[in-house]
């Protein structure tokens, strides 16, 4: 088995160590205040765990979406210039422009390093909240990480969705053994939730049923409406405690997979 170390930032930004790459999921490094976006106002409650100048070099930066407050904020996309590449979306990447690289779920890309047998990144398919939610929401885009070790499984990073049959299909083609789950609950529009709920975690969890699972973005905004309390009860109701890893902001945890 191989390991990968990540560092909960806060919110759904993590710094993602593996086969020799660093890698930042969604960049939000602001203060806590209000974003307003054309409907609503979001509101960030919690400051990241390090500052974006603490990070350090980023070989790629994995942005489900570009165009929510609270998965790309000013400091964030600061950020994006001084990585080495940034994958996202197709409508994103237009919309960012500079090196920004667009993806449709299941294109793959390959990164490589002087020395290294490289990382495959492949998008993957996510929905932000119930069928039909598309024109609201926008694109968004989860990603799958293959190294080049036979004996590691891919790490799985579902970005902003809910359960819903494209993240089954990711299941059936990769084994991942390690799922990076943007939880949290999310409601702004009504009373049905963006992102995964608890028991959206729960069939997350049976679909790879070897994964660890590691919760981010279930913290640290007023939108969100359950926290790692809520992932812990109910996975420890259903007996699947063992497979849930909690992290602490700031602490770089070492993962097998």
């Amino acid at each position: 088995m191989s390991s990968v170390t990540i560092t909960l930032i806060g919110g759904p930004t993590a710094l993602i160590e593996m086969d020799g790459y660093r890698l930042l999921t969604d960049p939000t490094f602001d203060v806590p205040g209000q974003y307003r976006l054309p409907h609503i106002t979001l509101t960030k409650t919690e400051k990241p765990a390090m500052a974006a100048a603490q990070v350090g070099p980023i070989d790629a930066v994995l942005l489900s979406h570009d165009q929510h407050a609270d998965n790309l904020d000013a400091e964030g996309r600061a950020l994006l210039s001084a990585a080495g590449r940034v994958l996202t979306t197709v409508a994103g990447a237009q919309r960012l422009g500079g090196k920004a690289e667009g993806l449709e779920p299941w294109r793959s890309v390959q990164m490589t390093k002087p020395d290294n047998a490289g990382l495959r990144v492949t998008a993957t398919p996510a929905r932000h909240g119930p069928a039909g939610i598309e024109p609201l929401s926008g694109d968004v885009i989860g990603f799958v990480l293959t190294g080049p070790e036979e004996q590691s499984r891919p790490v799985y990073i579902t970005g902003d969705t809910v359960w819903y049959d494209g993240v089954a299909e990711v299941a059936r083609r990769f084994p991942a053994g390690l799922v990076v789950l943007f939880a949290g609950a999310a409601q702004t529009r009504g009373r049905f939730h963006l992102t995964m709920d608890a028991n959206d975690a729960v069939e997350t969890a049976r679909a790879f049923p070897d994964a660890v699972i590691v919760p981010v973005h279930c913290d640290g905004w007023a939108h969100l409406t359950q926290d790692r309390h809520d992932l812990e009860v109910s996975f420890k109701v259903l007996g699947l405690e063992a497979r849930l890893r909690l992290l602490e902001p700031g602490l770089p945890a070492v993962i097998r997979r």
